[in-house]
């Protein structure tokens, strides 16, 4: 699509760039002159709140404007030091770069005047290591002050004069220039419905901005902008689903009476909810696409059977994929006793099935014989296929591709899609992530599970713990340990889960110990998993390599090494290995590094068992980097976004999106027009990129 708007014209014929520097520009991915606009700042010097020299005080961060007095390069050892001297009425301040580039010594003349920020230290004298530094000029007004927009550059940028005073003199240019159009893509109504600042308004702000208010303002517009596409991506991904016909389950009919008559507890009343959803979603004929989110132990499993005994009454079959064979066979096993009983004819496909049954296993499935399948990766081979597919249940669905997702949904003709997750998501993400998909959350556990008690130590007390494991091991319970690494790291100082291993061997030698790692074969960890499932090891020692897919209701102490290096969500997880039969369960957290934020962390695991709560805090302690990763949400790249802050801001974006496209699907109204060019130009590749939920 072109655009005769000449802010899309090159980077090359803005005034000021030319050839050379239009390469710099390039290579730092600004291609087009409106790409300039979009180069926020990382951060503001606030020359409005100047000190005197003297008045600064040591540890306090300052802004000081001076008269450039010296400037000299010494090396110190193999560094290569430049010390910039700056004086005012009032003193003197030492300005100090190490390891500085010939671009920085150059960049500074004798008389001239600077504003400088940064922390006051003190050593012969005041100084400031790697200060913000802007270089005032005679039209500079350094009576009333400003607020100065400071950008990330490259050394290859700055020796192009490019550095925070060349990035906006561009900008300014741009802006004062009439001929740049900042058109937009929001109608007038949309921006008074929702009080938000004109696009052209935000984007001078954000670059010269007069107070803070304004880049409240203006930062709102550019975060609604952001969370607004990736909102219609997803209202035009469920738009996309929806219009499909699918199949309607109008009754409960006769397998999911007879199982629930032989369950020996009570479903919660969280279950019961997720479950009436389902079935709403069944008997509609438009196809399921429903995501369950439930903490380890809330009984997501028993609601994936009672759907499946609903679509098989109606003469359809069931997929279940789960992301590793244990996890597989470990459904097969609970989900085997519930069929026989009814008899639904239920199997399993993983890829170390012997070849012969693995062939009876495809000739059944394609005849209809096999009702129920439970599989891994293996259900997607080309070869596996299927009479009469109607729902794909998919478990822990983070862990799989979209294509694997893809290639599995593509097996039926527009089957309902159940995924299921334990990795508790904080909503914000979840709306994000998932917001193409229906959501319903279990929270509430059984009423016979009991809590799992977490505590903090040190470990100078794990002596005591050592004793606790023994008396517990003693008992017939069954323990985990785990570790961070493989092997020890000198950058990170951390004990490894071998040598951890060689020395509880010594301490519980008349215990059976097992060990498992990410670097040994599968089959291997496959082994010493099945044993430890058995009651054959009395305490398996591990890396993360635990973390999802293991079910021992008999072990009831998890140890944790170096629990400062783990985030909640990925604690959280390991620590709902335990606690899944009918005993009092321990994890003990034991933290050998110090720190306010790990301190923060350990605490807030240590007080609660609400994975939600936790994904939340977590969320904002170490943001949305551990949620999602490129290969599934790669569409999600912001420099203004803030998950753990964004909630309102998205929730309004969101309601605006679905609304457009409910009343819009094809984004044919002229007041979408230029929503429907910018979605067409920077995001309709990813609507293929997150077809599959």
């Amino acid at each position: 699509m072109s655009f005769p708007n000449p802010i899309y014209d090159d980077i090359t014929y803005l005034k000021g760039v030319g050839p050379k520097r239009a390469t710099q520009l390039k290579a730092y991915g600004i291609n087009q002159v409106i790409d300039i606009l979009y180069h926020l700042p990382r951060k503001y010097l606030d020359r409005r709140n100047i000190k005197k020299i003297r008045e600064t005080k040591i540890g306090e961060s300052a802004v000081v404007i001076g008269k450039i007095i010296s400037k000299n390069v010494k090396l110190v050892g193999k560094r290569r030091l430049f010390q910039l001297t700056i004086a005012d009425e009032t003193g003197e301040l030492q300005c100090i770069w190490f390891n500085a580039l010939s671009w920085i010594v150059e960049k500074f003349n004798i008389n001239e005047q600077i504003a400088v920020f940064g922390k006051i230290e003190f050593f012969n004298g005041r100084k400031i290591n790697h200060p913000e530094f802007d270089i005032l000029d005679d039209q500079d007004n350094l009576n009333t002050g400003q607020i100065i927009a400071m950008y990330s550059s490259s050394a290859d940028l700055k020796t192009r004069g490019l550095d925070s005073r060349g990035f906006r003199k561009l900008i300014k240019n741009i802006i004062d220039n009439e001929k740049y159009i900042i058109e937009d893509f929001f109608s007038k109504d949309l921006i008074e419905k929702e009080k938000i600042t004109s696009l052209k308004k935000a984007l001078n702000i954000i670059h010269f901005p007069e107070d803070n208010d304004d880049i409240k303002k203006a930062m709102y517009r550019l975060k609604f902008n952001e969370h607004f596409f990736i909102q219609l991506l997803m209202a035009l991904k469920r738009k996309n689903i929806k219009k499909n016909d699918g199949i309607s389950f109008p009754n409960r009919g006769k397998y999911l009476k007879e199982i629930y008559t032989l369950l020996n507890f009570k479903l919660t009343d969280a279950q019961i909810r997720v479950l009436r959803e389902i079935r709403a979603d069944l008997k509609s004929e438009k196809p399921m696409n429903r995501l369950i989110q439930g903490d380890v132990g809330s009984g997501k499993t028993i609601v994936a059977i009672l759907t499946a005994a609903i679509v098989i009454n109606q003469k359809y079959q069931v997929a279940l994929m789960a992301p590793t064979e244990i996890l597989a066979e470990q459904h097969f096993t609970s989900i085997k006793k519930y069929c026989e009983s009814v008899d639904i004819t239920c199997e399993v496909l993983t890829s170390n099935k012997p070849q012969k049954e693995k062939k009876i296993v495809l000739n059944q499935l394609q005849n209809g014989q096999i009702q129920f399948i439970i599989g891994t990766h293996a259900l997607i081979q080309d070869k596996v296929l299927f009479k009469k597919l109607g729902l794909i249940i998919i478990d822990e669905q983070h862990r799989f591709g979209v294509e694997h997702r893809k290639l599995l949904v593509e097996k039926a003709l527009n089957p309902e899609i159940l995924s299921m997750t334990a990795t508790p998501i904080p909503r914000t993400l979840s709306i994000t992530v998932h917001g193409d998909m229906d959501i319903s959350i279990i929270d509430e556990l059984p009423k016979n599970r009991l809590p799992i008690k977490t505590k903090v130590i040190n470990p100078k007390q794990l002596d005591k713990i050592y004793k606790m494991m023994k008396n517990e091991m003693e008992k017939g319970g069954q323990c985990f340990v785990v570790y961070p690494l493989i092997d020890e790291s000198e950058k990170l100082d951390l004990e490894a889960a071998k040598i951890g291993y060689e020395k509880l061997k010594k301490i519980f030698d008349q215990f059976n110990l097992g060990y498992i790692h990410g670097k040994m074969k599968k089959e291997e960890i496959d082994q010493q998993m099945k044993l430890m499932e058995k009651g054959e090891i009395d305490c398996l020692v591990s890396t993360t390599v635990i973390e999802v897919g293991i079910n021992i209701p008999n072990a009831t102490i998890m140890v944790i090494e170096n629990a400062e290096r783990f985030g909640m969500t990925q604690l959280h997880q390991l620590r709902g290995r335990i606690g899944r039969g009918t005993k009092q369960s321990t994890c003990i957290l034991i933290k050998h590094k110090h720190t306010p934020n790990a301190n923060k962390r350990l605490e807030i695991m240590e007080n609660t068992n609400d994975g939600f709560l936790i994904s939340d805090e977590d969320l904002k302690m170490r943001g949305p980097g551990d949620f999602f990763g490129t290969k599934q949400h790669g569409f999600i790249k912001s420099k203004v976004v803030d998950f753990s802050a964004d909630g309102p801001i998205i929730r309004r974006a969101r309601q605006q999106a679905f609304d457009i496209v409910s009343n819009d699907p094809l984004l044919k109204q002229s007041k979408h027009k230029k929503i429907n060019e910018l979605f067409k130009k920077n995001y309709s590749h990813m609507l293929e990129f997150v077809k599959i939920g």
